[in-house]
């Protein structure tokens, strides 16, 4: 096999100049791909040899000398079948990764100088890969709470804004539950309803049986979710009380303000259909929050995920 050249690293706090600098070409991205996915050298993706050969050219295609399968470092990838450069894959990743409040389509189209579609697309390929397949129990000291999005009532037609306003908050909205560990990671949820069972569901499936403590607002649909092992504690917002010694939910309306902000701010509009594709990427950024190789390990979840193609994404709705 011919001798490779030595891989530029993804080093921690990379910023726009560094990765501007480090990954001049497509051959340089691919390279750097090929060692995040095969750490120990390429191996067949089909029989798994090690006994593999790069064919020359500059398409980084290996052959097989056990099965004579011919594959790249992309082939059953996120990347697979893309016709777009490497280098505005490894941009897009840093731009979203470290854009705090996210990044719209529409911007990403006119920094990378491609069509909206194709920065759509782009966005929520990277999107898919950074949700988390099976993440850990939140422990320790858990806030809960909901927060609803959608338009505002004034923005309605009469009659249903007369329908909002009779009704409770999240009438026409989307429900979004949220659990945040202080000082530890968030976890979110789309529900069309925060009825007892829905939130009791939320709540078991992503909090440790051994949690110190739950605090949640006075919502009754939260009565009985502690046990001997979690107290579970609230505070009365609709008589004023916002904190009671350490009994607060202060910190996940600190994220869903930070979300909200990104909306209006950044994507300026939602599809309901796409709404967990945000929060999915919205969690890990904020998740990630002190990792300083987090474009690094975004580009490994981008390797482990697979394809995700463009006609699942649009069916049923319209690609916002």
């Amino acid at each position: 096999m011919k001798a490779r050249q030595q891989r530029p690293e993804v080093r921690g706090e990379m910023n726009l100049m560094q990765l501007v600098d480090q990954f001049v070409s497509d051959a340089v991205c691919r390279d750097r791909l090929e060692g995040l996915r095969w750490p120990d050298g390429p191996a067949c993706l089909r029989c798994e040899s090690p006994k593999v050969v790069r064919l020359s050219g500059d398409r980084g295609v290996f052959d097989c000398y056990s099965c004579s399968y011919q594959f790249t470092v992309t082939a059953g990838t996120i990347f697979h079948d893309t016709h777009l450069p490497l280098r505005k894959w490894f941009m897009a990743v840093y731009l979203l990764c470290e854009s705090k409040k996210g990044m719209s389509s529409n911007q990403l189209k006119r920094t990378l100088n491609v069509s909206y579609k194709t920065a759509w697309y782009l966005t929520h390929r990277i999107r898919a890969a950074m949700a988390e397949v099976e993440p850990m129990p939140l422990t320790g000291t858990v806030e809960v709470d909901e927060t609803f999005v959608g338009g505002k009532a004034k923005n309605m037609h009469k009659a249903d804004r007369a329908r909002r306003i009779h009704g409770r908050g999240g009438v026409d909205k989307t429900t979004v539950l949220g659990a945040m560990q202080r000082g530890g990671q968030v976890r979110f949820r789309v529900e069309q309803r925060r009825t007892s069972e829905v939130l009791h569901r939320f709540v078991a499936s992503t909090i440790d049986d051994e949690a110190e403590a739950i605090f949640t607002d006075e919502h009754t649909g939260y009565q009985g979710i502690g046990d001997e092992n979690t107290r579970h504690e609230t505070v009365n917002h609709s008589a004023e009380e916002w904190v009671r010694a350490d009994v607060h939910t202060n910190t996940v309306e600190g994220v869903w303000s930070l979300f909200k902000r990104s909306i209006v701010g950044s994507y300026h509009q939602l599809s309901a259909k796409h709404m967990n594709a945000y929060l999915d990427e919205m969690a890990f950024r904020f998740n990630n929050r002190e990792n300083p190789y987090l474009f690094r390990d975004t580009l490994l979840k981008l390797i482990g995920s697979e394809n995700l193609p463009y006609q699942e994404l649009v069916r049923g709705s319209d690609a916002k």
